[in-house]
């Protein structure tokens, strides 16, 4: 008769961002909202020998993982000195939906599922505190310097309103958003549209400041369109927080042109979302049969993928 192994299992969804994106980096809010169509899934199991990862990208010991894992190898290191275990004896599979490199948060959410299937298996109950301060740790990895609005978003099942040094709470809608997320297919070169405005701050500081404080008021009146259950004005502020992220250089001719389309097919707002020069753009659309349709056109407008949902 043989023994059943333990096993246990965690589990995060994506984010997008609604409107605010780079301006939060100059100290202006952001809405971010859930990506439920999206999720990882990590299983710890019990085995004999050493600590392995099983993963997209890796087959093997976690000591032996790549430098692109480092984030998430450190992270389960750290989770598990945390509860106070030895780093052996565990598989740890990760299954992810979620596309690297699109601004949806793929690396916030595997480590969130990563720290929550542990603390799983080890029977601990886990603070949202204490996920976000080991999730913080592969973020880091990932991004440098994140802001934190990955992890705030990913780890939440309500929209939230988000300030890097202010307060993070959740967002009144009135009515349900119905949205298409659409992805050009390409990694997107967020340190490069970073390193863009940079750039051109430094040769046109008044513009570029100009632009970050327009995304800020955007954002502010996107907030209050949600709570007045006005779409139109949502819709309306996409539009405009595209067209000043344009102006900052973070878009690119693919962005803009599913952008295009799905303003041709009626889209109430349409912008990129996440860090831009690739990944993924969003639309919000009048009714759940017009979110489908519009995911439609934009797939047989170039669009390597697209997905449609509902925020209530």
């Amino acid at each position: 008769m043989t023994t059943q192994k333990k096993t246990a299992i965690g589990r995060a969804h994506s984010k997008i961002i609604l409107i605010g994106e780079h301006a939060v980096v100059y100290g202006k809010p952001a809405i971010a909202l859930p990506f439920p169509s999206l999720e990882v899934v990590s299983s710890v199991k019990e085995i004999s020998g050493d600590l392995f990862l099983t993963c997209r990208y890796f087959v093997g010991k976690l000591e032996e993982a790549p430098k692109d894992l480092k984030g998430i190898a450190t992270c389960i290191t750290e989770t598990l000195k945390n509860l106070k275990q030895p780093a052996k004896g565990l598989q740890i599979k990760i299954d992810s939906s979620v596309p690297i490199g699109r601004g949806l948060g793929s690396s916030a959410s595997s480590a969130i599922a990563v720290v929550k299937s542990l603390y799983q298996y080890f029977e601990q109950k886990l603070s949202k505190t204490k996920l976000l301060e080991l999730v913080h740790i592969s973020e880091t990895y990932a991004h440098g310097n994140p802001s934190g609005i990955d992890m705030v978003a990913a780890s939440s099942s309500h929209p939230l309103w988000f300030e890097r040094d202010g307060e993070t709470y959740p967002v009144k809608i009135k009515s349900p958003l119905h949205l298409v997320v659409a992805d050009t297919g390409r990694i997107g070169e967020t340190l490069e549209a970073v390193e863009s405005i940079r750039k051109n701050s430094l040769l046109s500081p008044i513009k570029v400041r100009h632009s970050i404080d327009l995304l800020g008021d955007y954002t502010l009146r996107t907030k209050e369109a949600l709570a007045e259950g006005n779409s139109l004005l949502v819709g309306s502020m996409m539009d405009a927080a595209h067209n000043e992220l344009k102006k900052l250089g973070v878009s690119d001719t693919e962005l803009d042109h599913l952008v295009q389309i799905a303003k041709e097919r009626g889209a109430l707002g349409a912008k990129l979302t996440g860090g831009g020069k690739g990944g993924c753009m969003i639309a919000l659309a009048s009714s759940l049969e017009h979110a489908k349709d519009l995911a439609g056109a934009l797939l047989q407008n170039g669009a390597a993928q697209a997905w449609s949902y509902i925020i209530e």
